[in-house]
């Protein structure tokens, strides 16, 4: 990420260690997900976490099949960059009904508080 004053200079804020990317749209049916996924595979010169959040923890669970709507499996790019951190909002999979269900091992369940945490914690926050 660029900043105003680093325009002629070209180069990362090197006091920026950290990203958090905020998912809060369903892994499907646009292209918020692939996209936040992709751009979490290029930061991995800082430490990333995926947050989601809402509609987001439905990435979270294991055993996606995306052949059928003709778009990349979502959960594959997960599985493919173990460096990128993956949070999911607890009460967002309980109030879904999805804390049965089975999950990516990867994905570690946090409540309000700590999720909260980890986003402030974050040197920059992302939201598409």
């Amino acid at each position: 990420m660029l900043y105003r004053d680093e325009i002629d200079g070209v180069g990362i804020n090197p006091l920026m260690r950290s990203v958090f990317y905020l998912l809060d749209s369903a892994p499907y049916g646009s292209e918020k997900a692939y996209g936040m996924l992709n751009a979490a595979a290029v930061s991995l010169d800082m430490e990333v976490t995926l947050g989601l959040y809402a509609d987001g923890v439905f990435l979270a669970l294991a055993g996606q099949e995306s052949r059928l709507l003709g778009v990349p499996n979502n959960s594959d790019i997960v599985y493919a960059y173990p460096e990128i951190r993956v949070i999911a909002h607890e009460p967002s999979l309980a109030e879904r009904g999805l804390l049965s269900q089975s999950l990516v091992e990867r994905i570690e369940l946090m409540d309000e508080e700590k999720f909260q945490e980890e986003i402030l914690s974050s040197d920059c926050i992302i939201l598409l």
